[in-house]
């Protein structure tokens, strides 16, 4: 009986752990849900509790220490840029004037309006002007003429 609740429990920590890491796909609990799949095999096996806790977090950490960065090299290669983070070194029309002085300022760019505002404080640009997008802070395109 108290393997059969040992066996629920780590097959039910690999569960939660692999929910876990498809939700955040960051490579943070993969090696874990290995280490439980580990304890659950020993489990099943009638391993003494002390024994499916040490494979537990030993091969946890063998995972980790030798399949992360293979992992991180070959998964998470190209970091995808977010859509906004696409925008930055393309060219937009402005639709209403730019100026970090009174705070406004609005740039089209791939058919769509986005608070803009200049790199440079001094600087006002007009209705119908081309920039190009330097960085994103927040919410708003920070740009330069083109």
């Amino acid at each position: 009986k108290n393997m059969e609740a040992e066996s629920v429990f780590w097959l039910g920590l690999m569960i939660v752990l692999l929910v876990i890491e498809l939700a955040t796909m960051g490579l943070t609990t993969i090696w874990f849900a290995g280490g439980s799949l580990a304890a659950f095999i020993a489990s099943m096996a009638s391993a003494q509790l002390w024994l499916q806790i040490i494979l537990f977090f030993g091969v946890s950490i063998l995972l980790l220490i030798f399949t992360r960065p293979f992992a991180v090299h070959y998964i998470n290669k190209n970091p995808a840029r977010t859509n906004a983070d696409s925008l930055i070194g393309k060219t937009g029309i402005v639709t209403e004037e730019i100026s970090n002085l009174e705070s406004q300022g609005q740039v089209q760019i791939q058919g769509q309006i986005w608070t803009a505002r200049s790199v440079k404080e001094e600087v006002t640009m007009k209705p119908g002007e081309k920039v190009v997008v330097e960085e994103i802070r927040g919410v708003k395109l920070i740009v330069r003429r083109e």
